[in-house]
């Protein structure tokens, strides 16, 4: 079974989107801010990583920098998550080597979509129709 980590500062993302993707086989991990991000990940060694761009104490792209440094996160699958329509975003994320970039509000089927494409070997990163 594929794990999941839910990063995010949004209870009723975590919640909602959480209940969701374990109703589709995924097992389910979530952290609320940057720094239990890290240690989440840590501890949990998810397949792929859902995190949001804004987090309290860091935001998402510092995180992301993080866990590219390390050897054991360093090829895990990031698809980057925000309500924010700020300018730049998605190409920041591109360069991170996001596997994805989603602007909510998305369902969980685009978003089980974005991660079903992120562990498939050989794809490279690509919009999702229902993401752009």
């Amino acid at each position: 079974m594929k794990s999941v980590l839910l990063i995010d500062d949004d209870n009723v993302f975590l919640l909602t989107i959480g209940v969701r993707l374990k109703s589709m086989g995924y097992t389910v991990f979530a952290a609320k801010d940057a720094v239990t991000a890290i240690s989440a990940v840590r501890k949990n060694n998810p397949d792929v990583i859902v995190l949001d761009v804004s987090l309290p104490a860091g935001d998402g792209f510092l995180v992301a920098k993080r866990l590219k440094n390390l050897i054991s996160t360093a090829a895990t699958p990031i698809i980057f998550v925000t309500a924010s329509e700020e300018q730049g975003l998605r190409e920041r994320a591109m360069k991170l080597g996001a596997a994805n970039f989603l602007n909510k509000p998305f369902d969980a089927t685009t978003l089980a979509d974005a991660i079903e494409s992120a562990l498939s070997p050989g794809d490279s990163w690509r919009p999702l129709a229902s993401a752009v």
